[in-house]
């Protein structure tokens, strides 16, 4: 399904974290599409499990804190959400299971391959599995007594079995050192083994007298939270060090483990590891199941046909040249991301080149664009990175890379504990004939080549002389290292920025098309999102529907907003799009009475977005990219296409 509808129309709103779950769950809609190759559906498992394991991380923690404090005041409403939230959880791993058993394990059967789950390994390769267990295995396991006020410390999203040995209970790690997954190939057929299942095979060599059957798996998830102090003035990546050393062995949020397992050791389990506080949820015999990543086959028909990103030819004298004169658009990843790569490549080498300005939230792991910073810093350019220390389990990669712009010379800025820089932004200044011609980069996903082979981004080159002037004024601010307050009067004629002029200024934008319904004119509003949460925007729009007004929505995950409810929001439709892609880019039009206005940008109508964070949205000015958005959102808005609608931008591009 792929149109979101109101659950109750007496809600006003979407429960943020079940509407959330709801988008996983569709990530398992596709797991379950005939049409969709088996590989990739395996895929998409490893994707909900990986998605749930962040949620349980993240959301959870917040929502058992929230159900604690609601208690005490004798409210029941964080309790009743939890409750439901749970409820949907398993409600989405049952499903799972099924599409395991019932359409994965059988479709792979017929094309000889047998993914052993759930049952005593065949005969047929015992021999092998033995020789990989004592040979391999042995090297990496490790265990302890099950003991009250065990000194053992279960990390976060390890995984364990819980022995059941004549001599007690021990804890075995699954060793995390090896592949998660063994193949052995027996007279042309694969036999898909998971370690697991290795380790419980063979566990009666460490503990004699047991079976597969005594052991159990489990595995604790913790919070991931960061906690920093707003006013903390000392070395932020020195103190961000300290504390991701610390993040997984934080307070425990779930504990998730076998269903087989006797109450009584699972009671020993709490016990030991003090987990009364965490979420207690039964699942099924194998966890951490987003490894399921890691299967490969090779089988003609099971991956998605080859899509090559499509290269943008470039003017002879170059792309910083081109950009002079014309805007240029890079979809991903449809189209190649090298001609961003080449942006930095030549302001990095070019003589001409004097500044580089950049904003990096999520880095690449060997990024090319880091790279060429640190090649800018060497060739004599001053180079200015604004390093998001912040994002969210990419602190050790942006850490790591912090080190390496400090030893080239670079100079870095970090936001203060409390404000994110989300923006994806860059500036690059020529120098010639004495006088100054910026450049600017302004983009919807995080400049990460590797995440542009998936993500659907947009990226803006432009020279625009008020976008430019703008940008180096955001710079400059971000310079200041604090929060922004009143006193701060920057003006924002072109950009929308968080904390400044964003919301104001969108909600201006949609008053404008209330008007124009008003008048009898003909209003419309098209916006795509990853998330829509922030009330007051939904609210603006739920009065633009009541006035007339068409808003069309695109949004991926989290949707607050109820759409189709008569006197509420009968004008707003929803749409979610999940396929081979990653929906990323967020683009908003306002139809402005036939000539319509297009923006860009990082920011979602969150919470976050809009009130903790550094944004940037910026307007599309060129017609003819202008036209190419809105006919990339016409295809995206196809209800006869909705499922295909990604191979036709491809096609299209």
């Amino acid at each position: 399904m792929d149109t979101i509808t109101q659950a109750n129309p007496e809600t006003k709103y979407h429960d943020r974290d079940l509407s959330w779950l709801t988008f996983n769950r569709r990530v398992l809609q596709e797991a379950a599409d005939a049409h969709v190759p088996l590989l990739e559906r395996i895929r998409f498992l490893s994707i909900w499990s990986s998605n749930l394991d962040e949620f349980y991380r993240v959301r959870i923690p917040s929502l058992t804190l929230l159900k604690k404090v609601h208690k005490k005041e004798g409210d029941a409403r964080a309790a009743e959400n939890l409750a439901a939230v749970v409820a949907a959880v398993k409600e989405q791993q049952e499903f799972f299971g099924t599409l395991l058993r019932e359409q994965i394990i059988p479709e792979l059967d017929a094309i000889a391959v047998t993914l052993v789950y759930r049952q005593a390994l065949p005969e047929e390769i015992l021999e092998e599995a033995s020789a990989y267990f004592y040979n391999v295995v042995l090297a990496y396991l490790k265990h302890v007594e099950l003991v009250p006020d065990c000194a053992f410390f279960p990390e976060n999203n390890k995984l364990y079995l819980l022995a059941n040995a004549p001599t007690g209970p021990y804890i075995i790690n699954i060793p995390d050192e090896l592949p998660r997954f063994v193949t052995f190939t027996v007279q042309g057929r694969q036999y898909v083994v998971f370690t697991d299942d290795i380790v419980k095979t063979f566990l009666g060599f460490i503990f004699p007298g047991i079976t597969a059957d005594d052991a159990y798996a489990f595995k604790i998830t913790r919070d991931a939270e960061l906690e920093l102090q707003d006013e903390y003035n000392g070395d932020l990546a020195r103190l961000m060090e300290k504390k991701l050393a610390k993040r997984d062995f934080g307070l425990a949020s779930r504990l998730l483990y076998d269903a087989h397992l006797p109450q009584k050791l699972l009671d020993k389990l709490i016990d030991a590891f003090n987990l009364k506080d965490a979420l207690i949820v039964e699942g099924g015999s194998y966890h951490n199941l987003k490894d399921l990543s890691q299967i490969s086959l090779k089988q003609p028909g099971i991956e998605y046909a080859p899509w090559p990103a499509k290269a943008r030819p470039v003017a002879p004298e170059g792309i910083l040249e081109e950009v002079l004169h014309n805007d240029v658009l890079i979809n991903t990843p449809y189209q190649s991301y090298n001609t961003v790569l080449r942006f930095f490549n030549e302001a990095a080498t070019r003589p001409d080149v004097a500044e580089i300005f950049i904003t990096l939230y999520r880095v690449a792991s060997d990024s090319r664009i880091a790279n060429a910073l640190i090649s800018a810093a060497a060739n004599g350019k001053k180079v200015t990175v604004v390093v998001e220390l912040k994002a969210r389990f990419d602190e050790a990669n942006n850490l790591k890379w912090t080190k390496r712009f400090k030893q080239a010379g670079i100079k870095i800025l970090y936001s203060v504990p409390s404000l994110k820089v989300h923006a994806k932004i860059a500036l690059v200044t020529f120098a010639k004939n004495s006088y100054k011609k910026p450049l600017g980069l302004l983009a919807t996903g995080n400049l990460n080549e590797s995440t542009a082979r998936f993500y659907t981004d947009h990226i803006l080159l432009t020279a625009h002389s008020g976008i430019t002037k703008e940008l180096g004024r955001v710079f400059r601010f971000l310079k200041k290292k604090r929060q922004p307050t009143e006193a701060d009067t920057i003006t924002f004629n072109h950009l929308l920025v968080a904390k400044f002029n964003l919301k104001a200024r969108f909600i201006e934008l949609i008053d404008r098309e209330i008007a124009l319904a008003q008048s009898g004119a003909e209003a419309a509003i098209t916006i795509k999102l990853n998330n829509l949460e922030e009330l007051s925007l939904i609210d603006k729009l739920y009065e633009a529907s009541q006035a007339g007004v068409k808003v069309q929505l695109i949004v991926r995950g989290i949707c607050c907003l109820v759409p189709g409810v008569a006197g509420l929001s009968e004008n707003i439709t929803v749409t979610r799009i999940v396929g081979r892609y990653l929906e990323h880019g967020r683009i908003f039009i306002f139809n402005n009475g036939g000539h319509p206005e297009v923006y860009m940008g990082s920011a979602d109508w969150m919470n976050r977005n809009i009130y903790r964070r550094i944004e940037v949205c910026f307007p599309v000015y060129e017609p003819h990219i202008k036209n190419e958005l809105l006919q990339l959102i016409r295809l995206q808005l196809d209800k006869t296409s909705i499922k295909h609608s990604q191979q036709e931008i491809y096609e299209y591009l």
